[in-house]
């Protein structure tokens, strides 16, 4: 028996229920991380709400928002093909729920 996980999310404007998570992707920079992990997401209809990358003496650091409401994958398989992608791409790529990044932030 195949169960779906229980989502939790916030309301999306349309009205919807929106599942973010925060997809950080760390290593030494090289041409094709970005058009690789947005291909992957987009493949899935996971969408981009935010993202912010930097280069640092050589090393890449992408940190994006998505909203995985649009995609039929639960959270824990997109955790493992972007985990397969990071092995494919020699960089670590991780994906945290967004309320647990935010709460693991908060002050």
């Amino acid at each position: 028996m195949v169960t779906e996980p229980v989502r939790f999310g916030t309301i999306a404007p349309s009205g919807g229920t929106r599942l973010n998570a925060i997809v950080t992707v760390v290593g030494n920079d090289k041409v094709g991380i970005i058009a690789n992990v947005s291909a992957f997401l987009a493949e899935r209809s996971i969408n981009i709400e935010d993202i912010s990358q930097t280069v640092l003496s050589g090393n890449f650091v992408m940190m994006m928002m998505v909203d995985l409401s649009g995609s039929s994958r639960p959270l824990a398989a997109v955790k493992d093909e972007l985990n397969e992608l990071g092995n494919t791409l020699d960089v670590s790529i991780s994906v945290m729920h967004e309320r647990v990044f935010s709460a693991m932030h908060r002050i």
